[in-house]
């Protein structure tokens, strides 16, 4: 939309850059280049000159929870005790499939399985990965269960395809708005990026 800024990101893997690019899109904003660190790691490294380029402009960065800390403040507090005034630094409790998960209807529709099977509180699982690789496993999807489930003896946590396919869900299929009634790290995320695009456009 006219005068909408471009946000630009900062993400861990390549799915995160689909959900970064999908919730900028949701705020009312423009995406702008996501940099994709190759890990979290690589992230924290580099957080420091994200929060330098957002007193210019207004960034996203995006970080799974994980078990690093016990809440998305106290990792905050750690990464960025002193955000800058144009960035949006979010945290997906525990993971990003988490929030995936919180649109249950779209989700069971693309996987090919049963609604009541998806968590109702997907933020409280302790491993958001390893749920959604069961749900795949138990798909009516033949293509489904091939992609996203490991091969036995394979010693992988997921299956070949596992994140081209969320890539694919996340793009086409996912529902941000109806997700944040089931995933409140994805509501505050989306808030702070409506702030955001609202503050830009009172300049």
């Amino acid at each position: 939309m006219p005068g909408s800024p471009r946000i630009f990101a900062a993400v861990e893997g390549i799915v995160d850059e689909a959900v970064a690019r999908r919730l900028i899109k949701e705020a009312g904003g423009i995406p702008g280049t996501v940099y994709n660190c190759e890990g979290k790691d690589s992230l924290r490294k580099k957080v420091k000159g994200f929060n330098n380029a957002a007193k210019r402009e207004p960034w996203l960065v995006l970080v799974d929870l994980d078990a690093d800390a016990s809440c998305a403040p106290s990792l905050r507090q750690t990464w960025l005790p002193v955000p800058a005034p144009w960035l949006c630094i979010r945290i997906a409790v525990r993971q990003v499939e988490a929030w995936l998960m919180a649109d249950a209807e779209s989700l069971a529709a693309y996987l090919g399985v049963a609604k009541r099977k998806i968590p109702d509180n997907p933020e409280a699982l302790p491993d958001a990965k390893s749920a959604m690789v069961n749900l795949a496993r138990i798909s009516r999807r033949r293509d489904i269960r091939q992609d996203m489930v490991p091969r036995p003896s394979s010693g992988r946590k997921v299956g070949p395809a596992y994140t081209s396919r969320l890539v694919e869900y996340v793009e086409n299929h996912w529902q941000p708005a109806r997700a944040v009634q089931h995933a409140n790290s994805l509501r505050k995320a989306i808030n702070c990026l409506e702030q955001l695009v609202s503050q830009w456009g009172c300049q």
